[in-house]
């Protein structure tokens, strides 16, 4: 048999053959329209309901994680809100979770289906707490594991976070294989896929998101049964989508339909994180604009054909925060709270301090996960690694004077937490435009129909952004005759 040729072209143009192959799942039996496919039939393609899902998660000790009141940052807030305003605070703690982050639950399901499906090892590509899911739940089901990061510039200079991370897979039994930061990383993914026949663990699958939903389910029923009402807001770290998407899902399987489902990211704008010279501007890699805009934009741009992280079919509202609110956030869990935890699930509690100001004291904002703190997570060696980098840091008033790449500033005051909402209708929009460039501007009724939804808007708002995107085309041929 002759041997397959492993340059960059040859390698990508087998991607489809080597994603299918990775998986077990044809997604072409998905597709319609030109643009369109079965997003309900996808899902429904992991065969795990949810009594299913939290079944194979509780033999390898995920989920059931304790639901948090955090009394103490609840009385800070009303502190600062007018009278009678200042929701409950409450925080779902997914750092008790086997590896420490809710992305076991990701994990469990997608390790479990390779083990079903006789796959004899499981491969992911990511800088972030996913590698350490996969590589624990991997040992649990007698699996091995490949982790493959982007964890360096081409200085060879490498994150804090990323390399704590790194250490913890690798003292799970996972092999880490770690780049530079560049286009190389989906190529070295599909050739160690092609060459292992290990099953793609991605982030991105259904089972990963079908993961998520008992995060939603949990927090559903232990809030009703609690509080005897829907939370105001549930608030997630946004980055690819898979947590907003997966908790949103889980909450409405829970009977829930009022509660606003906001993503939570870090306002990184101006980074852009593939630069090599500005992958190490950042002081922390949690969930961030440079990273979950593009992907609201363009889901279908990962390591498989159809991207099961939806957000925009579930976000309400996109808010953002600066890394100096993050940090601050941390420290404040911790004095305030007796709860070290890492910088994730902060961003989306730095959110909720300061959206809790926004709601009557009677209603209540959840936030919808921890994450474990190691080393490269505390916010000291965060800090002396953006030193290092000739990031400014001060106290002030992160709103106003905050630069990304430049500086980080921590508030010096409660009172100055406050979140910038993202545009969520320019994603909406572009995500349309997008998806008509790819199907060469001829879209089905089938097409149309998937982008309201991909959207949470309707068929006309479809039409109307497609229909003044051509005006424009039709005033530009105009000027020129």
């Amino acid at each position: 048999m002759m041997a397959l040729a492993k340059d960059y072209e040859s390698v990508m143009g087998r991607s489809a053959e080597i994603m299918k192959k990775a998986l077990g799942l044809d997604y072409s039996r998905f597709e319609k329209g030109r643009a369109a496919f079965d997003y309900e039939a996808l899902m429904a393609s992991t065969g795990f309901d949810m009594e299913q899902a939290a079944r194979i998660q509780e033999e390898t000790g995920v989920g059931k994680t304790p639901l948090l009141e955090l009394r103490n940052i609840t009385k800070l807030a009303r502190k600062y809100s007018r009278p009678g305003y200042g929701a409950t605070i409450l925080i779902k703690d997914e750092a008790a979770n086997p590896s420490g982050s809710f992305k076991d639950r990701r994990a469990s399901l997608a390790v479990a289906q390779a083990k079903r499906q006789g796959y004899g090892g499981v491969i992911a590509a990511t800088s972030g707490n996913y590698g350490a899911a996969v590589a624990s739940q991997a040992a649990m089901r007698g699996l091995k594991a490949i982790i493959i990061q982007e964890c360096y510039d081409s200085r060879g200079v490498g994150q804090p976070e990323i390399i704590e991370k790194a250490r913890k897979c690798e003292a799970l039994g996972a092999e880490v294989i770690q780049l530079t930061v560049g286009p190389e990383l989906f190529y070295e993914h599909l050739s160690i896929m092609e060459d292992t026949g290990y099953f793609n663990a991605s982030l991105y699958s259904p089972f990963g998101v079908a993961g998520v939903e008992t995060l939603g389910y949990e927090i559903g029923l232990e809030v009703r049964n609690r509080y005897g009402k829907e939370p105001a807001m549930a608030v997630c770290t946004y980055a690819g989508g898979g947590m907003v998407t997966g908790a949103a899902r889980g909450l409405k399987k829970s009977g829930y339909k009022d509660t606003k489902i906001v993503g939570a990211s870090i306002d990184l704008t101006g980074l852009h994180m593939a630069s090599d010279s500005q992958f190490n501007m950042k002081s922390c890699t949690t969930g961030h604009t440079g990273f979950g805009i593009p992907h609201a934009m363009n889901p279908d741009s990962g390591d498989i054909p159809r991207s099961a992280a939806r957000p925009l079919r579930y976000m309400d509202r996109y808010v953002t925060v600066t890394q100096g609110e993050v940090m601050h956030m941390t420290e404040m869990l911790a004095i305030l709270e007796g709860l070290e935890r890492g910088p994730a699930g902060n961003t989306a509690l730095a959110c909720a301090f300061a959206l809790a100001r926004e709601l009557p004291e009677e209603e209540i904002i959840v936030v919808t996960e921890t994450e474990y703190t190691g080393a490269g997570k505390h916010i000291q060696p965060q800090l002396s690694f953006a030193r290092e980098n000739g990031i400014e840091i001060r106290f002030g008033d992160p709103s106003s004077e905050d630069i990304p790449g430049k500086n980080i500033i921590l508030p010096s005051d409660p009172g100055l937490f406050a979140c910038k909402d993202a545009d969520l209708d320019h994603m909406r929009r572009k995500l349309i435009l997008k998806t008509a460039e790819k199907a060469g501007g001829k879209l089905t009724a089938e097409d149309i129909d998937f982008l309201a939804a991909d959207t949470n808007t309707d068929c006309s708002y479809v039409k109307k952004v497609l229909g003044e995107v051509l005006r424009t085309e039709l005033d530009k041929q105009d000027s020129f005759r």
